[in-house]
């Protein structure tokens, strides 16, 4: 249950930059904490599931018999963004390499689409009538990029042309690393689909 005056918000510690999404939910004023176990979801309002390597994550999750309670954690109406692998994990299905994802969200999902670690780059992403958005900068680093979303899936963000934020409803899909900028708004989306009002 939301409390009255901090959202509480989990990161998934299997993988990825987890400090850093600790630190912008810190910002937002958020209580946030780590996530390892089944119990751990009790009380959040929020999960981030991080980048990092997605068939890692995926076997994590397996190991720590997560994809149930989290598939339940958003069914309930709690708000989840994933980041990079963690949006891969979102995804309806992986196309280009067999991971079992969450299916969260209404797309199709496509690994290393950018290229390989040495293709890791930033650039300025165009606002899809998403106004909140504009002029963000996008950090994209062996990022996936997502094809065939259904019809609740919105777009938020585009950069040339191929979506690169989405939104269904309580779940938030970045294939950017929000977390490795100063900006601090999808985290603060995310608080917001969790009804949270950050600041």
């Amino acid at each position: 249950m939301m409390t009255a005056d901090r959202p509480r918000a989990g990161v998934l510690a299997i993988q990825g930059a987890v400090e850093k999404h600790l630190v912008a939910l810190d910002k937002l004023g958020a209580e946030a904490r780590t996530v390892l176990r089944v119990e751990h979801l009790a009380g959040l309002d929020a999960v981030i599931l991080p980048g990092g390597e997605s068939t890692t994550i995926s076997k994590g999750l397996e190991r720590l018999g997560l994809y149930e309670p989290l598939q339940a954690f958003a069914g309930a109406g709690k708000a989840i963004l994933g980041t990079c692998a963690g949006a891969i994990l979102l995804a309806r299905e992986c196309s280009s390499h067999a991971v079992r994802t969450l299916r969260l969200l209404d797309a199709r999902a496509a690994r290393n689409a950018y290229g390989t670690q040495v293709d890791s780059f930033a650039a300025a992403a165009d606002a899809d009538g998403a106004v909140e958005f504009s002029g963000m900068r996008c950090v994209f680093i062996r990022a996936p990029q997502f094809g065939d979303p259904g019809p609740a899936v919105e777009v938020l963000l585009r950069v040339d042309g191929r979506p690169v934020l989405l939104r269904q409803g309580n779940v938030l899909a970045a294939t950017f690393h929000p977390e490795l900028t100063d900006d601090l708004r999808v985290h603060r989306a995310l608080l917001d689909r969790a009804g949270c009002g950050a600041s």
